[in-house]
């Protein structure tokens, strides 16, 4: 739709609703409050704009980031000033640490009274100014069009992040025209989306001539829609690929050539082909700590071919041999392009022994688990149950810790967008709000939250949310009465001494919460599971349940451990394949 110019003089406020339409947007997740009120009037007439209302500004962060990352459209979300937009900031710093694009609109306090302290006022741009893509303030009502249509394109464009709009009562309530700007002009933002070609041939050599390569591929692949130019690229060299936590769905987990994911809670074959590599390419990654291990370390006898949208990536981390900056799609393409001519003249290196090695470490060391001892579930079970149950279409949004990386491990991944997660700033709470924004992004899909009852209870208040608006998420909480991977810590590092991580919702004569009784509450239907032989029927009983939210406790060990594991700061070299357990890294 091409805007066109209101003969009639409105408010900003007005503006600001206008261009949020013109701009596509069909939904926004926030709260009121005194600062954004003026916002909120015309908003209510708004004919085109749905708006969610949530329980805490955070949910409305994360419920924007899912639905962004389930959908690959903008994010919005909309809060008041003070509290209401400091309450924003983890939502944003973890939007932009995943390169995630979320449009946040906060409300300030008028012009005359920044500065003086006023009742929740706060410089919520510069607060976030370090957490952001960029961050705006509009003092002229006249700029609210070009200014929001600026932050949309670059929340979206280049390597995405999150954008913040600040807007003060006094330009809310000022009287403008409605003036659609006729080109975008951001002086030095011109993000490079082809790549160079003497790059390109530069990588394609290596590839052609390695004889150990890896594929490794990042959530820039999934961001960039590249997941089936990536598939090729794989067919194509016959070279195995690994996709971090980030990029998982990038390519599908039953493809033969897919070694699974790499890093800290890796599988043992993606982390020893990664080490034992000669030539890494990497695309859409930014080789961080979880994935490297000590740096120092990683990958020692690997040329690194590095391709990514964000040139500051490039060499940040680990040197690289062979720098491409560009979209990974447009990578991809020339990539095949140049492999396909090459190909065609020259034999490509012999992989045969290289995928013999492989194999060995994919056969001797599969994922797999112990059964508890205490009669418990294991949760590894109960993830790979919902997988296999939920259905191939079927959204999966986790928490952050050990239920997060047993589902990384366990749920099976066939498409890119199947699988949202906290990955850089490792936020407990993601998983409730996203997986509510994923499903109203995409209503026909099937919605998993993979939840921890440590992570439940920080944004769980947004089962009210979704039980009110119709947004019927099934909500797995995977409770070991703990916070999980702190306590594997303090078992593993720190001689079994609990500190702090007991959540005390687990003794067999009181449930504390009872997560039945509090979903039950909140307008859901509340489930549990505590035997292994009724996994399946309480799934399948959850999968029955389409209009209201679906909350099951599922009741599992404590002692459960996420296996392999890299200690942090440790080599990937000293893997553990179980506790005590170290892989045998040659083929015999």
């Amino acid at each position: 739709m091409t805007p066109h110019k209101a003969a009639e003089p409105i408010t900003g406020a007005q503006s600001i609703v206008k261009t949020l339409e013109a701009l596509g947007v069909d939904v926004l997740f926030g709260i009121p409050g005194g600062m954004i009120l003026p916002t909120y009037d015309p908003l209510f007439a708004s004919k085109r704009l749905r708006h969610i209302l949530v329980r805490h500004e955070q949910g409305a962060g994360h419920a924007a980031s899912g639905y962004a990352r389930a959908t690959g459209r903008v994010g919005v979300c909309m809060v008041t000033s003070g509290p209401g937009a400091t309450n924003l900031v983890t939502a944003l710093a973890d939007a932009t640490m995943d390169s995630v694009p979320v449009v946040a609109i906060t409300g300030q306090v008028p012009t005359t009274s920044i500065g003086t302290d006023a009742f929740q006022e706060s410089d919520i741009v510069g607060a976030t100014m370090p957490v952001t893509k960029h961050s705006f303030m509009v003092t002229d009502a006249d700029k609210i069009p070009e200014t929001l249509a600026a932050a949309f394109h670059i929340a979206s464009t280049g390597r995405p992040g999150a954008v913040l709009v600040d807007v003060p009562k006094s330009s809310q309530v000022a009287e403008t025209t409605f003036n659609w700007p006729a080109n975008m002009d951001l002086p030095g933002y011109k993000p490079t989306i082809r790549p160079h070609a003497k790059q390109v041939r530069a990588a394609a050599a290596r590839l052609a001539q390695a004889r150990r390569p890896v594929i490794l591929a990042g959530g820039g692949t999934v961001i960039a829609g590249a997941g089936r130019e990536l598939t090729e690229l794989v067919e194509l060299t016959g070279i195995p690929v690994v996709t971090t936590l980030m990029g998982l769905g990038a390519v599908s987990d039953l493809h033969p050539q897919h070694l699974g994911m790499p890093g800290m809670h890796g599988t043992v074959a993606a982390v020893a082909a990664l080490q034992r590599a000669d030539l890494i390419f990497a695309i859409g990654c930014r080789f961080d700590d979880r994935l490297t291990g000590r740096l120092s370390s990683f990958a020692p006898h690997a040329a690194i071919v590095h391709a990514d949208i964000d040139p500051a990536e490039i060499g940040k981390n680990k040197a690289v041999d062979v720098p491409i900056v560009g979209d990974a799609k447009e990578i991809l393409k020339a990539l095949i392009e140049q492999l396909t001519e090459r190909y065609a003249s020259q034999p490509q290196a012999d992989l045969t022994a290289w995928w013999r090695q492989i194999n060995h470490w994919r056969g001797s060391y599969p994922l797999g688990y112990p059964e508890p001892s205490d009669g418990r579930l294991a949760p590894q079970h109960v993830i790979q149950r919902i997988a296999a149950l939920a259905g191939p279409d079927a959204v999966f949004a986790s928490g952050v810790g050990q239920h997060q990386m047993w589902s990384a491990q366990f749920l099976t991944f066939t498409q890119p967008r199947q699988w949202l997660n906290s990955g850089g700033l490792g936020t407990m709470g993601y998983g409730v709000p996203a997986a509510m924004g994923a499903k109203v992004g995409r209503p026909d899909a099937p919605v998993w939250a993979i939840d921890g009852d440590g992570c439940f209870q920080m944004t769980g208040q947004e089962i009210v949310t979704c039980a009110l608006n119709s947004i019927p998420i099934k909500v797995a909480i995977i409770n070991n009465s703990s916070l999980g991977m702190v306590r594997q810590w303090q078992t593993l590092f720190y001689g079994s001494r609990y500190s702090n991580t007991d959540l005390h919702t687990g003794s067999d004569d009181q449930l504390i919460p009872d997560f039945v009784k509090l979903a039950e509450a909140c307008g859901c239907v509340g489930l549990r599971c505590e035997r292994p032989e009724d996994v399946d029927s309480t799934i399948h009983k959850a999968n029955e349940i389409n209009d209201l939210p679906v909350v099951i406790d599922f009741q599992v060990s404590r002692d459960a451990m996420v296996w392999p594991m890299v200690a942090a700061g440790a080599s990937n070299d000293d893997i553990q394949y179980a506790r005590g357990l170290a892989p045998q890294w040659e083929a015999e």
